[in-house]
């Protein structure tokens, strides 16, 4: 680890400043930590802003959701509006990590939270991610866990947040200060695709704070859930994941949001699926002719061919499991 300074924030204003001064803000840590050890990461000033009043659940006037930034990933999956209102979330978060990193790392922390890709963590690998112009080692490596879609030729890295993947199905925003006072951006605009600078991963502007991310109302009822395939039951990255919310009223889907994880270089919507859920009838048929959809666009590499075909079944069996197997 490399020797850095460190500094307490006591409130935004502070925060900012630090932030401003090219400070990286730290909560949680639980990713930060083990990078700067690993010496992928070297900052030379840490902002902790643990006492900032941004661990407020609430209800929204229009009857979304907004889950302050620094609210605990466990305090977030047992909250009772989280669990009635959008059980995709709480099951996302139950399914991280461990409890014990559950009961430290932060909602803001989490979207934050950078691949897991072993070349990006190997700093003697060549990693555009991490040393840009230096080669993706992945691309003819070692790639069976790595994206299958919005890659491209200079990184395949995916992203590893599960409750990424359901923010992502339910089209949230992500609420931000910085030194330009506040904004919103939605969280399909927050987190980036490599592209040709892959160590850009978010939208973030110099100096910028996350405040909180805010669910918008949705039709009721609302079904949802979160399904994670991976090599072992806990404490493991997903190799699919799929994040399903289905608003059905007189025996029709009138709205329906998916979105997968463990396939792309950020959660991936699937507006393909969707559209073709959207004015059906809740059937077997429908949840297959649907899924079959949701690798359109897949670009597999040599060791996750079969990611597509999971992809398409993940969806599926999450589809019946949400939406019934009538």
């Amino acid at each position: 680890m490399y020797p850095f300074s460190f500094t307490k924030a006591a409130d935004t204003r502070e925060a900012l400043t630090a932030g401003r001064r090219g400070g990286r803000y730290i909560a949680g840590g639980t990713t930060l930590v083990d990078l700067m050890r690993e010496t992928v990461e070297r900052p030379e000033t840490l902002v902790d802003i643990s006492d900032l009043p941004l661990r407020e659940v609430t209800v929204t006037e229009r009857g979304g959701l907004r889950i302050g930034a620094l609210v605990r990933m466990a305090e977030a999956a047992a909250h009772s509006k989280v669990r009635t209102l959008y059980p995709v979330i709480s099951q996302a978060l139950e399914l991280s990590a461990s409890a014990q990193l559950r009961n430290m790392a932060t909602i803001g922390g989490n979207i934050m939270q950078r691949t897991r890709c072993t070349y990006f963590r190997d700093v003697t690998a060549a990693c555009n991610k991490r040393e840009p112009g230096s080669g993706c080692a992945a691309r003819e490596g070692f790639n069976r866990t790595h994206a299958i879609l919005g890659t491209s030729d200079e990184c395949v890295a995916t992203h590893p947040s599960d409750v990424a993947v359901a923010f992502a199905a339910l089209e949230a925003h992500v609420h931000l200060l910085g030194p330009d006072g506040a904004r919103s951006i939605p969280f399909a605009d927050f987190l980036l695709r490599p592209g040709s600078t892959p160590d850009r991963e978010q939208a973030l502007r110099e100096g910028e704070l996350i405040t909180g991310v805010e669910i918008p109302a949705q039709p009721r009822p609302l079904q949802s859930g979160y399904l994670k395939v991976r090599d072992r039951q806990s404490y493991e990255f997903a190799l699919i994941s799929a994040a399903v919310a289905l608003h059905v009223r007189g025996g029709v889907i009138r709205e329906a949001k998916v979105a997968a994880g463990g396939v792309g270089t950020v959660p991936w919507k699937l507006p393909a699926v969707e559209k073709h859920l959207v004015g059906e009838r809740p059937s077997q048929s429908l949840w297959a002719e649907a899924a079959k959809q949701a690798a359109d666009g897949a670009r597999p590499l040599e060791h996750n061919r079969f990611k597509v075909e999971l992809l398409q079944r993940t969806v599926e069996r999450q589809l019946r499991i949400v939406g019934g197997t009538k």
